[in-house]
């Protein structure tokens, strides 16, 4: 079965298993992401949109296009401008369409909020400094050598 999603403003046609690259999304590599905008699942048109489906996928990467140069000259002006940009992307892997307002399948959801739960777990060291009870992450810092004077300067 294949759907038609929107996201970036670019309409994409998927299926289980299909990586491509789309517009960048929030999060990191194995977050699960849900597409809500289904315009089609296999021959059921949607107005806009088909009721009770999603497509749930999982980034691979977070990654950035190809350069692009734009060059303009005006001819005998002495005049002309460089300007280069690289696009932000996200791969993206389909893992389900789901229809009929469906929840994701335990096999997938249960792989994508294992690094997450482990990332909302771990700290900083300053985070663990403020959480001592000192209260400042400056007093969590070494203090500073004294400046020595110079050899005509009396205190």
């Amino acid at each position: 079965m294949f759907a038609v999603i929107k996201t970036g403003g670019k309409q994409y046609r998927v299926a289980a298993n299909d990586e491509f690259e789309i517009e960048r999304l929030p999060g990191v590599a194995g977050d699960q992401v849900s597409f809500a905008e289904v315009l089609m699942v296999g021959s059921t048109i949607g107005a806009p949109f088909v009721a009770g489906a999603t497509v749930v996928g999982e980034i691979v990467e977070q990654t950035r296009g190809k350069k692009v140069i734009s060059f303009k000259k005006r001819r005998r002006q002495n005049s002309k401008r460089t300007r280069g940009h690289r696009q932000d992307l996200t791969l993206i892997r389909i893992s389900e369409i789901l229809t009929d307002g469906k929840a994701p399948s335990e096999r997938t959801a249960a792989s994508n909020d294992a690094p997450a739960a482990q990332a909302a777990t771990a700290q900083t060291p300053a985070e663990t400094a403020t959480d001592a009870g000192t209260g400042d992450v400056a007093a969590a810092k070494k203090p500073r050598a004294a400046k020595k004077k110079a050899d005509g300067e009396t205190a």
